[in-house]
């Protein structure tokens, strides 16, 4: 587990193996997430990167009896 210190100012450093295994970039817009006693970072998607993540998504949903149409 790698750990990283808040400065004076607030922020933190991404270790570079986590960097470079969520392919963030300089730049690049996070959300920032409170989560029970934690923060999450979740990288922002340009939504061209969200091209075909659904691709093989079985699209029929099982509805309950009284929603049949």
């Amino acid at each position: 587990m790698q750990q990283v210190k808040v400065s004076p100012k607030f922020q933190v450093v991404i270790p570079k193996a986590v960097r470079e295994s969520l392919g963030i970039r300089p730049g690049q817009r996070l959300q920032v997430l409170p989560y029970g006693d934690r923060i999450e970072l979740v990288p922002v998607r340009e939504i061209g990167e969200m091209k075909g993540f659904l691709a093989g998504m079985d699209p029929r949903l099982e509805r309950e009896p009284d929603r049949e149409i």
